[in-house]
C-alpha cells in the first residue's frame, strides 16, 4: 500500500472510530462475574452453570425493588435493608439511559466523523459516507431498541447478549462496518485522490501536506466531541461505581448475599489505580 493510500485510510478510519475509542481508553474497568435481566417488575442476577450447556442459575431476585427472592424464598427484610435494597434496585435501573445515551452519542460521533471525512475527501452524496451512514444507523437503532427496560434487557458478562451490543466485540463491530464500506468503495477512493493530485498539479509534496492538513482539520473538528462523549462515559462508570459500594453494603447487611460479587469496578487516576470497593 502506497503512502497515500495509508495516510487517506488512516484519516477516515481514525475519525470513523473516534466514538469507540472512549470504550478502549476509560479510566474505568467494570468486571461482571454474572449475568442479570431487567424488566418492569424484577432484577434477577444469574449464574451460568457452565458444564450444563448453559444452563442459568438464579443467584436472587429483586421484585418491585422491595422483595428479594433467594433459591426461590423470600428473605424477610429488616427497614434498613428494605431501604438499602430499594437504592440498589433504583441505582441499576439509572445506568440503563446513561448507557443509552453515551451509545448513541459514540455512533451519532461516528456518522458525523465519517460524511466529515469523505465528503472533504469525495464530495457531498458520495457512494461511501452514504453506505457507512446507512450501516451505522443499524446500530444506532439497534442500541435504541434493545436498550428498553419496557421489552427487558439481559446482560451477560460481556455485555449485552442481544447481537453482542455493547459488549466486547462493539468496536471491533464498528470497525468492520467502516473497513468494509472503505474496501467496497476503494475504486471511488483512488479515483478521488487521482483528481486531486491532478488539482495539485503532479505535485507529490503539495498532495502529501494537502491530506496531511486534511487530517488535521478532521482531528480538531472532532476533538471537543470526543471529550463530551468521554465526560459522559466517565459519568456513567461513577454511577457503576455506587451500584459496586451498595451492593457491599448489601452484603454486609444480609448475610445470604454475602458470597456474591456481581460488579467490580476500578477507577484509574493518570498513573494511579483506585479500586471503587474493596473485594
Amino acid at each position: 500500500m502506497t503512502y497515500f493510500h495509508r495516510t487517506l485510510l488512516a484519516s477516515a478510519l481514525t475519525v470513523s472510530l473516534a466514538s469507540s475509542t472512549i470504550y478502549a481508553h476509560q479510566s474505568c474497568d467494570v468486571d461482571l462475574s454474572a449475568s442479570f435481566t431487567i424488566n418492569p417488575n424484577a432484577i434477577e442476577f444469574l449464574h451460568d452453570e457452565g458444564e450444563n450447556d448453559g444452563e442459568m442459575r438464579s443467584l436472587y431476585k429483586i421484585i418491585q425493588g422491595e422483595k428479594l427472592i433467594i433459591a426461590k424464598q423470600s428473605i424477610a427484610l429488616t427497614d434498613t435493608q428494605q431501604a438499602l435494597l430499594r437504592k440498589y434496585d433504583e441505582k441499576i435501573r439509572q445506568l440503563v439511559p446513561q448507557v443509552k445515551s453515551v451509545a448513541i452519542e459514540g455512533v451519532d460521533l461516528a456518522v458525523e466523523g465519517v460524511n466529515l471525512a469523505f465528503n472533504a475527501l469525495l464530495g457531498e452524496g458520495n457512494s461511501v459516507a452514504a453506505d457507512l451512514t446507512q450501516e451505522l444507523t443499524k446500530i444506532r437503532a439497534q442500541i435504541v431498541a434493545n436498550l428498553s427496560i419496557e421489552d427487558g434487557i439481559y446482560v451477560g458478562i460481556d455485555g449485552l447478549a442481544s447481537e453482542e451490543l455493547l459488549g466486547k466485540d462493539f468496536e471491533q463491530r464498528i470497525e468492520s462496518v467502516v473497513e468494509k464500506a472503505v474496501l467496497n468503495s476503494m475504486g471511488s477512493i483512488l479515483i478521488a485522490m487521482g483528481q486531486r493530485m491532478v488539482a495539485a498539479d503532479g505535485e507529490q509534496q503539495s498532495f502529501v501536506t494537502r491530506l496531511e492538513n486534511f487530517s488535521d482539520t478532521i482531528e480538531q473538528e472532532m476533538t471537543a466531541r470526543v471529550a463530551k462523549i468521554e465526560q459522559k462515559a466517565l459519568a456513567l462508570c461513577l454511577s457503576i461505581a455506587e451500584v459496586d459500594a451498595l451492593e457491599e453494603q448489601l452484603k454486609d447487611e444480609i448475610k445470604l448475599l454475602a458470597h456474591i460479587n456481581v460488579f467490580t469496578v476500578t477507577v484509574a487516576h493518570d498513573k494511579d489505580e483506585h479500586h471503587a470497593s474493596a473485594k
